[in-house]
């Protein structure tokens, strides 16, 4: 596992292969971070789904109204929801969207991002500056590389458990 430099803005997202190491961007997208951390806190993205996997693009997850696999299920439900916070301003920077890196899902409104995101299987420059990148993976890409694929999976794999380093 990487050296954590920061436990406050670090997550740990277990999945069935092993852990994800994910360093938070707080000076680049400070609201983003923040909900992560509220929603990871509150257990909400313990068992959410991977809905929407698409082969050498990103795997998507963080429907906690609609995706959490232990609570009245609706696979076709899935990635249709959000958290009851209200949505993020979207927090536009100049970091690239390269492979592990982690973004924002949002509808086609900019500031319509609330607990969704999703982790770049490769380098996906053509959403620079479209979507808020608010974190990195820094350990575990092999493990997000082994997600079910599909849109949606017909056996979707989940987030076991995402926790803040701080608290783990």
């Amino acid at each position: 596992m990487a050296e954590i430099k920061d436990p406050e803005n670090t997550i740990l997202m277990e999945l069935k292969d092993g852990t994800v190491v994910i360093e938070l961007l707080p000076d680049i997208a400070p609201g983003h971070c923040d909900r992560m951390k509220e929603l990871a806190r509150s257990g909400a993205y313990d068992n959410v789904c991977f809905h929407r996997v698409i082969d050498g693009f990103m795997a998507q997850s963080g429907d906690v109204k609609h995706g959490n696999m232990e609570q009245d299920f609706d696979l076709r439900m899935a990635g249709t929801g959000g958290s009851d916070l209200p949505n993020l301003k979207a927090e536009f920077s100049g970091i690239p969207h390269d492979r592990g890196t982690l973004g924002a899902a949002r509808s086609a409104n900019p500031d319509s991002a609330n607990s969704q995101f999703f982790i770049n299987f490769n380098d996906n420059h053509f959403l620079n500056r479209q979507y808020t990148v608010y974190g990195r993976v820094i350990s575990g890409m092999e493990f997000v590389d082994n997600i079910t694929r599909g849109e949606p999976p017909v056996s979707p794999d989940r987030m076991i458990s995402v926790k803040v380093a701080a608290d783990a």
